[in-house]
C-alpha cells in the first residue's frame, strides 16, 4: 500500500515511529510534514493528506496530532474522507470492517506500546460490506 501520513509539531517524534512500523511492513509513504517542531497548523497537514486519500493517490492515510481528535475532525471536512482516531486494536479494526476508513488518526499523547499492532490492523483489515455499504451510502449522500 501506497500510505500518505503527516502530523503536527506535537506528533513529530511519534510520527518517525508511525514511518518505521509502516516501513517494515513493507508499505511505502509520503511524509506531508510537518519536519520541526515549530509550530503548524494541523488542518493544514489534515487537509492535503486527506485530499491524497480522497483523490486515489494514496490508498490510505494516518494523521498524528495530540489527541487525533483535530486532525480527525479536519480530515473529515473532505469529501470522500472517513478518518478515525484508533486508540488500540479492537478501534481500528471496526474503523475498517463497519465504517471503511481511509484514514486513520493517532494521538501523539498515546504513545502506545501497540502502535505496530493498530497500525497492521488498519491496514490490513477488510471492509466487511453488506449492511455496512448502505450506512456508507447514506453518509456519502450527506456529502452533496
Amino acid at each position: 500500500m501506497h500510505i500518505a501520513i503527516g502530523g503536527d509539531h506535537r506528533g513529530l517524534r511519534f510520527k518517525q515511529l508511525v514511518i518505521k512500523v509502516i516501513t517494515d511492513a513493507g508499505h511505502s509513504y509520503h511524509d506531508f510534514g510537518c519536519f520541526t517542531a515549530d509550530s503548524v497548523d494541523y488542518p493544514d497537514i489534515a487537509r492535503e493528506v486527506a485530499g491524497g486519500v480522497a483523490g486515489g493517490a494514496f490508498d490510505r492515510g494516518v494523521l498524528i496530532c495530540g489527541t487525533g481528535i483535530g486532525m480527525c475532525i479536519a480530515a473529515n471536512k473532505v469529501k470522500g474522507v472517513r478518518a478515525a482516531v484508533c486508540t488500540d486494536v479492537f478501534r481500528a479494526q471496526r474503523a475498517r470492517q463497519h465504517n471503511d476508513a481511509n484514514i486513520m488518526c493517532l494521538a501523539a499523547e498515546d504513545e502506545n506500546s501497540d502502535i505496530a499492532e493498530i497500525i497492521d490492523a488498519f491496514l490490513t483489515t477488510p471492509f466487511e460490506g453488506g449492511r455496512h455499504s448502505i450506512r456508507l451510502d447514506k453518509i456519502r449522500a450527506m456529502e452533496g
